[in-house]
């Protein structure tokens, strides 16, 4: 599938954005897993880190890997790539990911329709693993949401998704707070778009009956909390996720990337990389 090392049979993994807290989370837990190396390392062009090597940035020693800013030539002789960016990189990593047809595990959040469109099209030649959110257990809440929201009826129950991230977040609502909104629209058969409820300020006037509401907090140094709010009559459920070290993520995007290597091109999620949609 694609050219990876003759020499090894570990999962060859590209880092994008290596110099990032998330790029260098995932080198470090790499180093810990077995069956994936970190293949290459890239950064945007420019870069002051260009030239380093990524396992002496993350903190591991010097693992042989320098990080460069040509993803055509590092994407070329791996079996993966873990991209945790922006919206415009992803969607470029996307393009050169079909190009070499290897899987591309994306966590980016905030992108738009047109980022989507794109990735879906990149689909059809790359094994492609996306989700808001890439901790395991995230994605099992998601499903309980689902659930839930399923089972109680819109007319006695109110869906509040509350999210809070550290203050250098761009993007809100997160990612995975439209995850877990997607979850309880999927759940109740029902649009998402249609049925959003964005902040609230004023006069606002009742709450219309099977809204979606969210509500982001952005604040000190928190990597992510979630909770999914059902309120009813004289009772509320409250299910929640908290994430305590960026690793979850990483370790999820690297269980995803084992699970795609070898699957047919197209466009997955968490979900089918845990089973539960079988």
């Amino acid at each position: 599938m694609s050219g990876a090392s003759e020499q090894t049979t570990d999962m060859g993994l590209v880092i994008v954005g290596a110099g990032g807290r998330m790029g260098q989370a995932l080198i470090r837990i790499i180093a810990e897993v077995d069956g994936v190396r970190v293949a290459a390392a890239i950064e945007r062009k420019g870069s002051p880190l260009i030239g380093r090597d990524a396992g002496e940035l993350a903190g591991l020693g010097p693992i042989g890997v320098a990080i460069t800013d040509d993803p055509l030539a590092a994407f070329s002789k791996a079996d993966g790539v873990l991209d945790f960016t922006r919206p415009e990189a992803t969607v470029e990593y996307a393009g050169y990911a079909a190009q070499a047809r290897i899987v591309h595990i994306i966590g980016t959040t905030g992108l738009s329709a047109e980022d989507e469109e794109k990735i879906t099209a990149a689909a059809r030649h790359a094994t492609i693993v996306k989700s808001g959110n890439m901790s395991l257990g995230l994605n099992l809440l998601a499903g309980l949401v689902k659930k839930a929201a399923a089972a109680l009826d819109p007319k006695d129950f109110d869906i509040e998704v509350l999210e809070m991230h550290h203050k250098h977040k761009v993007d809100a609502p997160s990612g995975t707070a439209l995850m877990l909104g997607q979850a309880a629209a999927d759940g109740r058969q029902v649009n998402l778009d249609e049925v959003s409820q964005r902040g609230r300020d004023g006069i606002t006037g009742a709450r219309e009956t099977g809204t979606i509401g969210f509500a982001s907090l952005r604040g000190g140094s928190v990597i992510g909390e979630h909770s999914v709010i059902l309120a009813g009559p004289s009772e509320r459920i409250t299910l929640g996720h908290s994430a305590e070290d960026r690793g979850v993520f990483s370790r999820g995007a690297i269980k995803a990337a084992l699970w795609a290597k070898g699957k047919k091109p197209g466009l997955y999620s968490m979900s089918d990389v845990l089973g539960l949609n079988d």
